[in-house]
């Protein structure tokens, strides 16, 4: 043992870092959060500004909107935040639409809307989400894809305000936030609804943080659940969705920005937690055990069949139970690989779940980030997971007709009908649509409603949540379908070029300041690849520790997808701290690729820092 002092630690010299010029911010969309005001690069100079590339209709954009909140508050006089709205969907890039996705998912910072990714390609950016941080002098000086990354931005912050404070170059102050004006109603952006045996109506008030009980009528507010403020003790919610009937009349309510099941019980007024820690899942964690004890990720919908409770696990693409008899939560189907596969339940993917609806044998699925319409079934050797409507990632539109041709966009919500049928809500095409598995036909059934995010089924009627215009709308189910001009799209990101051959498959990740790998068990970095269609991969597909892979091209498959999924782990690097700080930083990636002769030879994909080869 040495008694000796221990020598001082010399404070570490300040880390040089690329000199990138940050491109402008454009947009033909304008901005909002404002005031009106049109914002440049010079006028954010003295501040430590972090671009958010999003688009709404993504979970994991949505987690990082979560996630720098505590940011945005702790550094409010120094940093800025600024979200460039780059949409996927074709309703996306109506700015209307994004509007009010800022106001639904509460965005207390400025918003560029960029509907012909313009700043997107200025900035090379590949995926949603990510982040670039500038400096107060207007330079790049990180790049970071993916979630979970808040806390290296946050040290970054603190190096940058400490050096440009030294420099005279740091401006405090506030920035240039504007509050819109605050919009009375019942509701506001509404999720999900439930008929209760009463005959009233349980509405999930998503963006005022409630449940809102609303008489026959669909108006007259009987009560309101909850604070009405973010929050998790007590009744308080965090941005609700899904509500199921339990077979004791109570109603379990996905409280999905808590990460938690809720349990209301319309009788007394309790609300009570039955699963869920209030911390958002991560790869490496436990997919079952006791409920109150296990993570979950953004659960969108609930639905009772066969004994359990069904959960769309929107933020981990898979479906999960809840058993409320043995209190326990497992993981029912997905791999959390991002896709449409269907198959055995564990084997299949999906690409945000974000509906249920029970149905004799059958739970129907809407799917949203495929388009798609989906169900579980029990087979002889287990469920199995099957496509009705959908084709993938990047195809959607509104056309109706045979199911293997028809088209959806981004729908959030599936209702089963007396007939067999279901009635699927078209979120982004604002219609009611209509799937009958007997003809194998899907039909559209109302349009011109405003974000429908769900429907359920009152009598003779279908009562319809229209989102976006704050209300629940009552339709009688109409006997013919409406006819409607079809139309089909593909997302308009630019696909990859890339050479024939061997492609070299990057993922940079640069361990935040003060961090390293965690390898204290192992591997701590996690590169998962496959193909879509597969034959596009002869060799490089699968599973590997490694952050990079040598991809061989099928020669006769000139384009595709690449779906990459990347894990890394760094802890705080203080070999005094017996228990250090850990995080996790992920990202999926889906990369259109076009095969050419005059195509790149490498793909790097920056889940975090700079690409020093780019």
């Amino acid at each position: 043992m040495n008694d000796a002092a221990p020598a001082p630690t010399p404070a570490p010299a300040p880390r040089k870092r690329a000199r990138v010029r940050a491109p402008e911010l454009i947009g033909k969309g304008g901005w909002l959060n404002t005031g009106g005001k049109e914002l440049t690069l010079a006028d954010l100079r003295g501040k430590c500004v972090v671009v958010d590339f999003w688009t709404f209709c993504c979970i994991n954009c949505l987690h990082v909107l979560d996630e720098l909140r505590e940011l945005e508050e702790k550094h409010r006089d120094t940093v800025v935040i600024i979200g460039v709205h780059s949409p996927k969907f074709v309703h996306e890039a109506e700015h209307a639409a994004v509007v009010d996705a800022v106001e639904r998912y509460q965005v207390h910072h400025p918003v560029l809307d960029d509907p012909e990714l313009a700043t997107w390609k200025q900035y090379a950016v590949r995926a949603w989400p990510t982040l670039v941080v500038i400096d107060p002098e207007g330079y790049i000086v990180a790049q970071h894809a993916g979630e979970g990354h808040a806390h290296a931005i946050a040290r970054l912050v603190e190096e940058l305000e400490a050096e440009h404070e030294a420099k005279g170059t740091l401006r405090r102050g506030d920035g240039p936030y504007v509050a819109p004006e605050p919009v009375a109603g019942a509701l506001r952006f509404p999720g999900k609804a439930l008929l209760l045996p009463s005959g009233n109506l349980l509405v999930s008030d998503s963006t005022r943080h409630q449940l809102v009980e609303l008489a026959p009528d669909g108006e007259s507010v009987v009560r309101r659940v909850g604070s009405g403020e973010r929050g998790f003790a007590g009744d308080s919610f965090s941005e609700p969705q899904g509500l199921a009937l339990l077979p004791d009349g109570k109603v379990v309510v996905a409280d999905t920005v808590n990460h938690a099941l809720r349990t209301y019980d319309p009788a007394t007024g309790h609300v009570e937690t039955v699963a869920g820690t209030g911390r958002q899942w991560w790869q490496g964690s436990p997919t079952s055990g006791p409920a109150l004890e296990v993570d979950l990720s953004s659960p969108w919908d609930v639905a009772w069949w066969q004994g359990r409770v069904w959960i769309a696990m929107a933020g981990v693409h898979q479906l999960w139970t809840w058993d409320p008899e043995a209190g326990t939560v497992e993981v029912a189907a997905g791999t959390t690989n991002e896709g449409l596969l269907d198959g055995p339940a564990g084997e299949a993917w999906f690409a945000q779940p974000s509906g249920l609806a029970a149905a004799g044998d059958r739970l129907w699925i809407a799917d949203s980030e495929t388009s798609a319409l989906r169900y579980v079934e029990a087979g002889d050797e287990g469920y199995v997971i099957k496509s009705a409507v959908g084709t993938g990632l990047f195809d959607f539109g509104h056309r109706d007709g045979d199911a293997a041709q028809a088209l959806l966009q981004h729908p959030l919500g599936v209702t089963a009908l007396p007939d067999g049928s279901v009635a699927v809500c078209d979120t982004y095409n604002h219609a009611l649509r209509r799937y009958d598995p007997a003809t194998g036909q899907v039909s559209t059934l109302a349009t011109d409603l405003r974000e429908p995010s769900d429907a359920v089924l009152v009598g003779e009627d279908i009562v319809v949540v229209e989102s976006a215009r704050h209300r629940l709308t009552r339709l009688r189910l109409p006997e013919e379908a409406v006819r409607v001009d079809a139309v089909a799209h593909r997302t308009q990101r630019a696909a990859t070029e890339v050479a024939p051959g061997t492609l070299r498959l990057d993922v940079v990740f640069r361990a935040p300041a003060g961090q390293k790998l965690d390898t204290r068990y192992g591997p701590s970095t996690r590169l998962l690849v496959s193909a879509t269609p597969p034959e596009l991969l002869a060799d490089g597909e699968g599973a590997g520790t490694d952050l990079f892979r040598e991809l061989a091209l099928n020669p006769e498959v000139t384009e595709g997808v690449l779906h990459v999924s990347a894990m890394a782990a760094s802890c705080d690097d203080d070999p005094a701290n017996e228990y250090p700080a850990c995080h996790v930083h992920q990202q999926d990636w889906g990369v259109p690729v076009r095969v050419t002769t005059d195509g790149a030879a490498r793909l790097p994909l920056v889940l975090a820092g700079m690409d020093d080869e780019g």
